[in-house]
């Protein structure tokens, strides 16, 4: 039947029962007869809690330290679990990433996976064990253990689908599937029984917590089926696929959702000199930092004389205000910031082939009083930064006025 690999996220192992119950559906994968490896996130908040006791002994940890510090998480949950497996009759052995060949590169605290070598997965799953692997962290050049970031067990998880030829991907956590909005804001929301790996990239982007981007994107470029279910009840979830199904194809319907995002702030740079290269003295001061641009927006004040504005992630701000307010100064303008904001979001393939969808998403914010601070678009979605306040008012509003919950989905 093949290799299935599956993730359980932080939520899933919280608790020693928590862990158990993951125990019972993993032995009983097994038995069906598949080869089986399990990637797993640390239980619940040990990593915030981990990078509380090192802010508490240190007031400057070196991010190498760090990295040291959070990897254990995962090891504890990836030995745990081998442990409740071993009492269900299920020989299993836990790998931490650099064991089960998760090599990375890049800078501590946000590696990114740049080879998997599976040979000694493949050799345990040869002699008929449940192989656990730690997920969120791999080994650099220097054979230091680096993690990969919020969202990096998702990512070790596809990364070994493909690197092993899994027929799929199950991402286990604590919602029981994608849906058209979040639940806790839209009651009416309708979970969706498949979607594209476009669909579901642009959405984990725009705020969608189900599943990170990054391995949505990895999924897509290795042709991995995703499957996003409930660890704590059975049901058939969500599927993440290709966007090659014919099925309906021009007669399906557009937005496959609303989703939003409170993690941001947006910094702008007013009355400053444009001319050719101006833009990249905005913003590579802003990448060699490793600081997440988003929206951006440059509106002409009079010739020559611009203002620039943009969007990143709140704990991004302070020093991405700093940078601006050093490239403001040296074109003759000035920085001002604001935090209050948000992100929401329609997301759906081909938006841009049926026009009237922004003019819609507008329409529905402006009936509803909500201001609209920057607009982004792409064929694939339409975002509108907007006072973080209003958030779910707005959310509610377009589920409402693009009748996501009256139709299927």
């Amino acid at each position: 039947m093949g290799i299935i690999v599956q993730k359980y996220g932080g939520s899933s192992v919280a608790t020693a029962e928590h862990i158990k119950a993951v125990a019972g559906r993993v032995a009983r994968t097994r038995r069906s007869g598949v080869d089986l490896v399990v990637t797993v996130s640390a239980m619940g908040k040990t990593t915030d809690n981990l990078l509380r006791l090192a802010s508490e002994v240190s007031e400057n940890p070196s991010p190498r330290e760090i990295d040291q510090l959070l990897a254990t998480g995962e090891e504890q949950s990836v030995a745990l679990l081998a442990m409740a497996l071993s009492d269900r009759g299920i020989e299993a052995v836990s790998l931490t990433g650099p064991q089960a060949g998760m090599r990375t590169t890049g800078r501590y605290g946000s590696g990114i996976i740049s080879e998997v070598r599976p040979d000694r997965i493949k050799k345990l799953l040869g002699e008929g064990k449940v192989v656990i692997v730690a997920g969120f962290q791999g080994m650099n050049s220097l054979g230091d253990v680096m993690t990969l970031g919020r969202g990096g067990s998702d990512t070790t998880a596809v990364a070994l689908a493909a690197a092993l030829g899994a027929s799929r991907c199950e991402i286990y956590t604590d919602v029981d599937g994608v849906y058209t909005a979040d639940p806790r804001i839209v009651p009416a929301a309708r979970r969706i029984p498949e979607i594209s790996t476009a669909e579901m990239a642009e959405m984990a982007w725009r705020g969608a917590k189900v599943m990170h981007p990054r391995a949505v994107e990895l999924a897509a470029l290795y042709g991995i089926e995703v499957h996003v279910k409930s660890s704590f009840e059975e049901g058939p979830g969500t599927v993440i696929r290709g966007g090659d199904v014919l099925e309906h194809l021009e007669t399906r319907e557009t937005v496959a959702g609303i989703v939003h995002d409170l993690d941001v702030s947006r910094i702008t740079l007013r009355g400053i000199r444009t001319g050719p290269g101006t833009l990249s003295k905005v913003f590579e001061p802003l990448a060699g930092r490793g600081i997440s641009v988003d929206v951006i927006v440059e509106s002409a004040n009079r010739a020559g004389i611009s203002d620039v504005a943009f969007t990143v992630r709140r704990g991004d701000y302070e020093e991405a205000r700093e940078l601006a307010g050093e490239v403001a100064s040296s074109l003759g303008g000035e920085a001002e910031g604001e935090l209050g904001l948000a992100k929401v979001s329609v997301v759906g393939t081909g938006m841009l082939n049926r026009p009237g969808y922004a003019a819609r998403m507008f329409a529905s914010l402006g009936r509803a009083g909500i201001p609209i601070r920057m607009v982004s678009t792409s064929e694939i979605q339409v975002t509108c930064v907007i006072p973080v306040e209003r958030v779910e008012e707005a959310v509610r509003s377009l589920h409402r006025d693009f009748e996501l919950e009256e139709r299927d989905v």
